[in-house]
């Protein structure tokens, strides 16, 4: 590819039954880049990276994927691409060797026994080689998945809420891998819901309802949001809640555990709302909004394509 961008598609478009779930989508990501994709359920997300892949065809757009328009090229690109759906996807009635040894049967891959044993070793699953994939822990599958992924090397993986459901641990584990991956040059385009997972990315972008509202590293789109943030810690913060609410300039109210947050655009507004409120026993902070903060201000701020 010679330093070409691994994913490089502007005005890619999908609409189902009149309602378009992606809404002219322009997205680059160069190789060796971790891509965080964020937003809200139905928002498009899994819909653009099945296009990408060529499991569905786009309405419109154009670009290239690895180097191959994403239109026409899906064949050339289904072959270098990895893969991972949301929900667990393999036989479970097959000990983990066995499922590995058909994914790789599906793609032809030369010294298959080889292969097979070299993703076994890498990935920590030679203890478990016997064990049916059915009676695996969410950890245990989600590395079962993403073994498969990389068995016939492909050069870009795309990851649909690959760590949903596992344990804190396993989520961990799994992250070291992809940055040990990407490291190595392979390309990540990930959705995920957890704000520590985005911030793990080098660069995100957040899709609501179809389009494309942002893009760039962490600091990047929380600068870019505008989003002033005061944080009150105390007790009693529900009645502070109740008498912020829908005032001029209160944007958002974001409770965590014993502080509140609160947002909006326009300071002035913001300090001018909460001045009544400092009371003895609560504590005010002006702090930097958080990527939360900012993933809840988007979604509030964008309609539902389908209401």
């Amino acid at each position: 590819m010679n330093g070409s961008p691994a994913i490089d598609v502007r005005g890619v478009t999908k609409s189902f039954d009149g309602k378009v779930v992606v809404d002219h989508v322009a997205l680059r990501v160069e190789q060796g880049e971790i891509y965080g994709f964020l937003g809200p359920n139905g928002s498009g997300k899994t819909t653009f990276i099945r296009m990408l892949c060529g499991l569905l065809k786009a309405d419109g757009g154009e670009g290239t994927c690895l180097g191959y328009d994403f239109l026409t090229g899906s064949r050339e690109i289904k072959n270098r691409v990895g893969y991972m759906t949301q929900r667990f996807s393999f036989y479970e009635d097959l000990t983990v060797q066995e499922n590995l040894d058909f994914v790789a049967r599906v793609y032809d891959l030369p010294d298959r026994k080889m292969t097979v044993e070299k993703i076994l070793e890498g990935h920590g699953l030679s203890g478990r080689r016997h064990q049916l994939a059915g009676g695996l822990s969410g950890g245990w599958k989600q590395r079962l998945a993403l073994a498969a992924c990389m068995l016939h090397s492909p050069r870009l993986l795309l990851l649909d809420e690959p760590t949903a459901g596992v344990d804190p641990k396993a989520r961990r584990d799994f992250w070291e891998s992809i940055h040990g991956l990407a490291a190595e040059g392979l390309t990540v385009l990930i959705t995920t819901h957890y704000m520590d997972e985005a911030e793990r990315c080098h660069r995100i972008g957040y899709l609501s309802y179809g389009r494309l509202l942002t893009t760039g590293t962490v600091p990047e789109v929380v600068a870019g949001s505008g989003l002033h943030t005061w944080a009150a810690s105390g007790t009693d913060l529900q009645v502070i809640v109740e008498r912020l609410t829908g005032k001029p300039g209160v944007e958002q109210l974001v409770p965590f555990g014993t502080t509140l947050h609160i947002s909006g655009t326009d300071p002035a507004q913001l300090e001018e709302a909460i001045r009544p409120e400092r009371a003895a026993g609560i504590v005010w902070q002006k702090i930097p909004s958080s990527l939360e903060d900012v993933f809840i201000h988007l979604m509030e701020s964008t309609r539902d394509n389908f209401s």
